[in-house]
Order: C-alpha cells, then sequence, then structure tokens
C-alpha cells in the first residue's frame, strides 16, 4: 500500500497543504456540509427527550460509530484496493477536504480589516463566525481576543490534528478525526439537549486532540517566544476547562506575549474564564501576529515530515 510508505505520507501531505493554500475551502458542495445535514437528521431521531441519560448517552455513542466508524472504514477499503497512483490522489484529496488552514487565515484577516477600518459592528459579525461566544456588545479589545483564541485554538483543530492523524493512520485517520471533530462541535456541549446525547462525541474528540494539541502548543512555543510559551502552559492550561484548549491557547498566548482568557458571555451568562499568557491585552494588529505564528508552526510540521521522509529513504 503506497500509504504505508513515509515518503507517500510526506507527499500527500505536502500536496494537500499546497491546495489548500491556492484553492481554499470549496464553496460548493463541500462533503461537510451534505455531512451536518446527515448528522443533524441522525440527531433528532434519535436524541428523543422521553429517554433516560443512560439511553441518552448509549444513543449517542451509536450514532458516533454509525456516522464515523462507517465512512473510515470506507475509506480504508479504498486505499487497499486502489491503484497507487488512484492512493496518492485519494489520499490528498481526502486531506486537503479535511484541512481549512487557509479558511482559518481568511475569517481571522475579514475581522482584522473591519478593525483596521474602524468597523466595529462588521467585526462583530464576522468573529461571530469563528467563536461560540454572545459577540454583539464587544469593543475593540475583546473582538481582538476572541479571533486570536480562534485562530490559536482552531490551528489545532482545523489543521495540525488533521495532519497528525493522517500521518498515524493515513487517509482514514484525517476522515476518522475530522468526522468526529464535527460531531463535537454539533454534539459536544453542555446544554439540556446535547448534555446526555453528546457525551460520547465531546469525550472523544477529547481523546483524539490530546497528542495534537500538545504538539501544536509546542509548536506555537518553538516558532514564537519560547520560554513564556512553555511557562504559560505549564502554569495557565490546568485551570482552563478544555483539557486541549487549554494547552494550545495557554502556549500560544505566551509565544505572542499577550493577554488572552478572562471572562465571555455564553448563551446570555458570563463565563468567568481563567487570562492566559503575559504582556498586555490584544489589539488588532495582534490578529495578524497569532495568523502569522500558526503558519510559522504550520511550515515547521512540514519541514519535519519532509525531512523525516529524506531520512527514512537514505537510512
Amino acid at each position: 500500500m503506497i500509504y504505508s510508505s513515509l515518503s507517500a505520507i510526506a507527499l500527500m501531505i505536502l500536496c494537500a497543504c499546497a491546495l489548500d493554500r491556492i484553492f481554499g475551502e470549496a464553496t460548493r458542495f463541500h462533503p461537510l456540509v451534505g455531512f451536518g445535514m446527515l448528522v443533524r437528521r441522525i440527531e433528532q431521531r434519535f436524541n428523543q427527550s422521553n429517554l433516560t441519560a443512560i439511553q441518552l448517552n448509549q444513543a449517542g455513542l451509536l450514532c458516533w460509530l454509525m456516522l464515523v466508524l462507517i465512512p473510515s472504514a470506507a475509506v480504508i477499503m479504498l486505499m487497499l484496493t486502489a491503484d497507487p497512483l488512484i492512493q496518492l490522489f485519494a489520499g490528498t484529496l481526502i486531506l486537503y477536504i479535511a484541512i481549512g488552514g487557509r479558511s482559518l487565515q481568511e475569517h481571522a484577516s475579514r475581522v482584522d480589516e473591519d478593525l483596521k477600518l474602524g468597523n466595529l459592528s462588521d467585526a462583530r459579525t464576522h468573529v461571530s463566525w469563528l467563536v461560540s461566544r454572545e459577540t454583539r456588545q464587544l469593543d475593540e479589545t475583546d473582538i481582538s481576543k476572541a479571533c486570536i483564541e480562534s485562530v490559536l485554538e482552531n490551528g489545532n483543530d482545523a489543521l495540525f490534528a488533521p495532519i497528525f492523524w493522517f500521518c498515524m493512520l493515513g487517509p482514514a485517520g484525517a476522515v476518522l478525526y475530522r468526522l468526529a471533530n464535527t460531531l463535537d462541535a454539533m454534539w459536544g456541549y453542555r446544554t439540556p439537549r446535547y448534555l446526555h446525547f453528546g457525551r460520547a462525541a465531546a469525550k472523544i474528540d477529547d481523546a483524539l486532540n490530546y497528542l495534537p494539541a500538545r504538539l501544536t502548543a509546542l509548536s506555537y512555543a518553538v516558532v514564537g517566544r519560547t520560554k513564556s510559551a512553555l511557562s504559560c502552559w505549564r502554569t495557565q492550561a490546568p485551570g482552563w476547562d478544555s483539557p486541549n484548549a487549554g494547552p494550545v491557547m495557554a502556549a500560544g498566548a505566551g509565544a505572542l506575549d499577550i493577554q488572552l482568557g478572562g471572562a465571555a458571555d455564553y448563551d446570555g451568562a458570563t463565563e468567568a474564564r481563567p487570562l492566559l499568557g503575559l504582556g498586555d491585552k490584544p489589539v488588532p494588529r495582534d490578529i495578524g501576529r497569532a495568523q502569522l505564528l500558526v503558519r510559522r508552526a504550520q511550515w515547521l510540521w512540514l519541514t519535519a515530515i519532509a525531512a523525516s521522509a529524506l531520512i527514512a529513504r537514505i537510512l
């Protein structure tokens, strides 16, 4: 199988990242849009209010298995039976669809441009596309903070974690991660509707992100202010609610020498989040610095992957 070769894995990753950089996310007929529609129908069918907590947990797990493992198994079968060139093309296409590096950069740039023009109304609208918190009353500093936090966290979710699982399990790994992460984004809320039904999706996503998140945090530290990033990661991440977002955002804030976290409004209630990072509160120009940090981290990953493949061929 071609995808068992480290050189082939590296080639597919480099090509997929190049496609993402050139073309960005597909605006029409994106497979994840269809997947999202299917997820909503399945959730409406199986997430019933007359079920007990245990039954809802079981239903959520069964739905997760059906929605994630069946497509992942189909990809495995494709890669086992296809010709090497088809494997190479399919693997590259799958990873290209699974990552969203340029899309993340474009969303952040839109917010940055709004703030530079002094258009707070549009900035609030556009940052709401990136975060789940209430944005209608945010000022310039809070908009900048929300955007930077999203850039740092989604650097892991939309870029580094899919690449990590592609390295580990081939194209099926990227599919498994992207579908699992999508289910967490749709079901992984501690609300009455999803508290039990979405429990499996949230827990499995935490498990899948454990190693990638820490590699992402380390990457931010390497390409940014290393000492500050490592210190913030060590001392501040344990206090964050999410076991994976904590290291990523703490290291990212330290690498940028800015202060993130703090209180934020969710669903009409103010959540007192710990402070992350050091230095001053973020300003609009720090959005561009956060984007650059993610791009540098991506180059670090691609260089390491290409170098590993080259060394493996030499040895």
